[in-house]
């Protein structure tokens, strides 16, 4: 029988728990993740909402990897095979519910990517936006101001990596970590959104107006 192909636990240590509560509670159809690596968040959610109601997921990456993705890297990869790896998982979720599952990939950076969906008229389309892409502060924050702008209201943006950071030579970095570009983002927006109680790795914000 084929089986779903991973090769670390990530999302299973750090959000799955926090998952398990969030999406059977708010059950979003309309799911846009930015940064989706193996296919392990997208499995997720096919399998915990394709069996309750049809779903559409957007998913975007370039499968080029980030700086920590590189030789010499804290989790360097063969990202061609990551690629390989996320269409052999997400094909086979979405193969358990037969005209259940819409899956609609975009290979791109996600300030492109972001862009087109707005232009093609996905203004508050998701109920559900996942931003897990680049770890740079400056792409985290271009993809937090486009995904709120794609999240309807009442919809939810998660946050990964809250608080990663990457281990230098000369310590952390500000720019080269998603932390002080999610705080910005909410510090902005803060009468706009509110932020859910959830252990810190993952920021959980909801969208009350635009």
């Amino acid at each position: 029988m084929t089986s779903y192909q991973f090769t670390n636990t990530w999302f299973d240590t750090l959000a799955k728990g926090v998952w398990d509560r969030l999406i059977t509670h708010y059950a979003p159809a309309r799911i846009l993740e930015i940064g989706s690596y193996e296919g392990a968040s997208a499995r997720y959610l096919i399998d915990a909402l394709a069996p309750r109601q049809p779903i559409e997921l957007h998913c975007i990456d370039t499968w080029e990897g980030g700086v920590e993705h590189q030789p010499g890297g804290d989790a360097p990869a063969d990202m061609s095979a990551v690629e390989a790896r996320f269409h052999h998982n997400v094909r086979l979720a979405a193969g358990k519910y037969p005209d259940r599952v819409r899956v609609t990939v975009h290979k791109g950076y996600s300030d492109e990517c972001l862009a087109r969906l707005l232009a093609d008229g996905k203004k508050g389309y998701f109920d559900f936006v996942y931003v897990d892409g680049s770890h740079q502060a400056a792409d985290v924050l271009a993809d937090a101001v486009l995904g709120f702008r794609l999240l309807k209201v009442g919809g939810i943006i998660a946050f990964d990596d809250y608080l990663w950071s990457e281990q230098l030579p000369s310590g952390k970095d500000p720019l080269r970590c998603p932390k002080p570009a999610i705080d910005a983002f909410v510090n902005l927006n803060f009468r706009k959104l509110e932020v859910l109680s959830a252990p810190l790795y993952q920021l959980y914000v909801r969208k009350l107006s635009d």
